[in-house]
């Protein structure tokens, strides 16, 4: 059987993980990459022709699949030129720096529409997660009333000092770095959002991207939800409690490569009549992530079989990240000063 050549633009610490998943799967094999800190063209290490940049990667290969995990300035683009030039494409998240550029990227989408194109919204393939969707879905817990979620990061983080802190890059801050994770589970779990209220701030870090961002928001269903994404946490943590009319889902922690947010746990907190405000709980501990294989072997299958992406679309990908700029906008004082519209 021969495996489909696949291209990696950006080799950093993202795009060397998914490397290694990519060449697990039997019909991947990676060919090619690209960095710029790569000082000329040439052949990497591991016996894959290197690049200095995406184009001299896409000129001179013959590839059958990109991934993409560069900075976001960028993102939207090379997507762009991948399904341009006939490869099915993976984009990391976030997918652009704002909503234009995925819009961008869903027009030249239209026309491939043989092509798969998948975003890496990495969190819907942990177990814990996929466990407390099952039990949404299954309404054996009632429907959603609320969601409260927090995710952020210690001081040690690259936040303080890299691209991720400039705005003519990234865009944004904490929020669209690393806060889009729990934007996107919010949507999974209770479907699109239609009212924001919300302050994003900088008064800590000083960078011209934010450093923290509250949000409180309302679903198409009447779901509420509240949301802090901050990189003042002194401390690594994620959580998301989801309400429901018969019992509550606390999902804590994330398995990760850094292994600093601590356990991955769900709990399951059964409503009781007659409990006291002591009710049963059942907690569930999950000690493997396999949601970097899982995500890419969902990928390969789609294209291989040519199947729909159920997870990770460029309507999921532009729907998140509208919701990621109705929260900056909903901040007038934060939206004015870089004027952030929807």
């Amino acid at each position: 059987m021969k495996k489909l050549s696949v291209g990696i633009a950006g080799y950093g610490v993202v795009g060397k993980r998914r490397h290694k998943f990519i060449d697990a799967n039997p019909h991947l094999h990676v060919v090619a990459v690209c960095d710029q800190t790569f000082k000329e063209n040439g052949i990497y290490k591991e016996g894959i022709n290197a690049y200095t940049n995406y184009k001299n990667l896409l000129k001179n290969e013959k590839l059958d699949v990109l991934f993409v995990c560069l900075t976001n300035d960028i993102a939207a683009e090379v997507t762009i030129a991948g399904l341009e030039l006939n490869m099915h494409v993976f984009c990391e998240k976030p997918p652009g720096r704002t909503p234009r550029d995925i819009e961008q990227v869903r027009e030249m989408e239209a026309f491939r529409p043989h092509l798969k194109l998948k975003y890496g919204f990495n969190h819907r393939y942990h177990d814990s997660v996929r466990e407390a969707l099952r039990v949404v879905e299954s309404k054996e817990l009632g429907e959603v009333i609320n969601m409260r979620g927090v995710y952020g990061k210690s001081i040690i983080t690259s936040f303080e000092s890299d691209w991720r802190s400039k705005r003519e890059i990234a865009g944004g801050g904490i929020l669209l770095d690393q806060g889009i994770h729990m934007v996107d589970l919010m949507r999974l779990f209770a479907g699109e959002f239609k009212d924001y209220h919300s302050f994003v701030k900088n008064d800590y870090w000083h960078h011209d991207v934010e450093d923290n961002a509250y949000a409180l928001m309302r679903s198409e269903n009447g779901v509420i939800a509240f949301l802090h994404s901050t990189a003042t946490e002194w401390r690594h943590r994620f959580s998301l409690d989801i309400t429901l009319t018969k019992g509550t889902l606390i999902l804590t922690g994330i398995l990760s490569g850094s292994k600093s947010y601590g356990q991955e746990a769900l709990k399951i907190v059964y409503r009781g009549e007659e409990d006291g405000g002591n009710p049963k709980e059942q907690l569930t501990t999950f000690i493997k992530d396999t949601s970097w294989e899982d995500e890419i072997n969902e990928f390969a299958d789609a294209v291989v079989n040519n199947k729909e992406i159920r997870s990770g679309s460029s309507m999921d990908a532009l729907r998140t990240m509208d919701m990621v700029y109705n929260i900056y906008f909903a901040d007038k004082e934060w939206s004015s000063k870089f004027n952030i519209t929807r």
